[in-house]
């Protein structure tokens, strides 16, 4: 679930793309940028306000760190540490985790695997200092650098960042490349809008939020996939299925080949509000949402994974 890319853009002062879920994977992150640039980065982007892509941001204190409009607001709920911890924490004791065991199992599962990956201790977040509205431009000694605001498609301040000379896409949350997209906000018809901006854009180069680096085809596997949930979700809307049923129902084909396909139970319930008209920022209950993950991926034969 936390596995986010993070980017350099090694000119002037230096822009870091997304600063990792933990200080842990942080720090690594700053180390391996080392390489390349013995310096600190001057200036960080956060592409949207979850806790993976900006979990780092207090390792730059110094730094101007910049994000759309919404994030900081937005952050307070969807990057809080200490809900992390305190979900984490009930896992490892025993007894709060057999309530926990016994009303939420995928929220259980989805806390023992952020315990063996991540580790949100001492986390203190750090909200953006630069706000932008639509599009903002950086200039890096000659180097321009473009955020657009795309959001809401996977969360409120979804952000893409293209550096025009170099032909590359920073594109956040919005691409997800090998493992299964899920949105918090939005719509369909947004997110399609925003990956067709992104093809438009004619990148040599697309750093998905989640996955291997790619070209334009990463964008347009996401349409794809995303076109065919739509169809199928409608189909058995029709036929009066919930979206847990209509998930064990729905042909995966290759992207039964990616990672954590299970949570195409977001991306089902997500359409099935929009065919009853709800308003896309309707809240998850998180705790509801990951057992219903849990359940598809139970009922399926798939590894449990978020």
């Amino acid at each position: 679930m936390f596995d986010a890319n993070s980017g350099l853009v090694n000119r002037g002062g230096g822009v870091v793309v997304d600063t990792q879920p933990d200080l842990h994977h942080a720090r690594r992150m700053i180390e391996l940028f080392g390489l390349v640039r013995p310096s600190m980065p001057t200036r960080v982007i956060n592409t949207n306000e979850d806790c993976d892509h900006m979990g780092g941001n207090q390792l730059f204190a110094g730094a101007e760190i910049i994000a759309h409009r919404t994030v900081p607001e937005a952050m307070r709920h969807a990057a809080d540490p200490r809900a992390l911890r305190e979900l984490v924490e009930r896992s490892e004791r025993l007894l709060p985790r057999l309530p926990l065991q016994a009303r939420h199992p995928g929220a259980l599962a989805c806390a023992q695997q952020l315990r063996q990956d991540f580790d949100f201790e001492g986390l203190e977040p750090l909200a953006p200092t630069t706000l932008f509205d639509e599009r903002c431009v950086l200039d890096l000694e000659g180097t321009e650098v473009h955020l657009i605001h795309v959001g809401p498609c996977h969360r409120s301040g979804d952000t893409i960042v293209h550096v025009p000379c170099e032909r590359v896409v920073f594109a956040g949350d919005v691409v997800f490349r090998g493992c299964t997209p899920l949105g918090w906000t939005g719509t369909f018809q947004r997110w399609q809008a925003t990956l067709d901006l992104v093809l438009w854009l004619d990148p040599d180069v697309i750093v998905p939020g989640h996955g291997p680096v790619c070209g334009i085809e990463g964008a347009m596997e996401m349409k794809a996939y995303l076109d065919y949930v739509r169809e199928e979700s409608r189909r058995w809307f029709d036929h009066g299925l919930s979206a847990v049923e209509a998930c064990g129902r729905i042909d995966l084909g290759p992207y039964g080949e990616w990672r954590s396909p299970a949570r195409i139970y977001m991306n089902v319930e997500r359409a099935y509000r929009e065919f009853r008209h709800e308003p896309p920022d309707a809240p998850w209950d998180l705790a509801s949402t990951f057992d219903a993950i849990y359940r598809v991926a139970k009922a399926r034969g798939m590894e449990v994974e978020f």
